[in-house]
């Protein structure tokens, strides 16, 4: 029996980075936990955090993305992904993801005058692609 597929679209403000009407599922991080959203699903809106966001497709291929931040929306059979950035695993380059988490450390380690906030959603965000990149 075949599955029933939908469209998943992510947009980040410089570029559309997946456009694709043959997947089954995508599991995303939202503001209060992972979701899981399948074909024919209620309408929803939700905000994304700092995370991976994992999708199937109806031929069995798997993809996975780093997200920071955004929105999921759900309507009529598609999912819309507006994000703040939003990098395919294959994309990721793996060095600048280990020198933005270096230099991360380094800010928060150094204390002072430091924007501690600023520097943690900077580790997080290269944490999140480290994952993405090494669990894909």
């Amino acid at each position: 029996m075949a599955e029933h597929t939908f469209q998943l679209e992510v947009i980040t403000p410089d570029r559309v980075v997946l456009s694709d009407d043959q997947i089954v599922s995508v599991v995303a991080p939202g503001s209060e936990g992972y979701l899981g959203v399948m074909a024919n699903h209620a309408p929803l809106m939700t905000e994304l955090v700092i995370g991976k966001l994992d999708f199937r497709r109806s031929h069995g291929t798997t993809g996975a993305m780093a997200i920071s931040g955004g929105f999921l929306e759900v309507f009529e059979n598609k999912v819309s992904v507006l994000a703040e950035s939003a990098e395919l695993a294959e994309e990721i380059d793996v060095d600048r993801a280990e020198q933005a988490k270096k230099r991360a450390e380094e800010r928060l380690a150094a204390g002072g005058d430091t924007d501690f906030p600023r520097a943690q959603a900077a580790l997080h965000r290269a944490v999140n692609r480290l994952h993405t990149a090494r669990t894909s």
